[in-house]
């Protein structure tokens, strides 16, 4: 038993307060959103004279409806299935020639092997 109790007790530190250094947790939620810029707002854009906003995942013009001309519209529109169809004819040209050319490379290695089979079976015989 220890004459002066126990040694090693040190004392509870007194639990800090924690207090912001910001009034701005003072402030209702809407000046809070005024004030730290937390409301953005719809995205919108000004493409071609068309103004354009971003709502429920799809871009929208303004004014509800585009006022564009119709016909310039189908024209892209005709387009865009022509390129996507050229698109897809193309790829569809680059994995042909791709199966070409690694047949081509088969052919290509069996016949070296084959060559030098030749060669090894040639130079036996002399």
């Amino acid at each position: 038993m220890p004459l002066f109790g126990n040694t090693f007790s040190p004392k509870k530190t007194p639990p800090r307060k924690c207090s912001s250094l910001s009034n701005l947790h003072l402030l209702d939620r809407s000046t809070r959103e005024v004030e730290l810029g937390l409301e953005y707002g719809i995205p919108t854009m000004n493409l071609a004279g068309q103004s354009l906003k971003f709502e429920n995942g799809q871009w929208v013009a303004e004014s509800g409806n585009f006022t564009g001309d119709r016909r310039e519209m189908q024209r892209l529109r005709k387009r865009n299935q022509q390129l996507e169809e050229e698109n897809n004819l193309l790829r569809l040209k680059v994995d042909i020639l791709l199966d070409m050319l690694s047949e081509t490379t088969a052919e290509s290695h069996l016949m070296e092997k084959e060559l030098e089979k030749l060669k090894h079976h040639s130079q036996r015989r002399k």
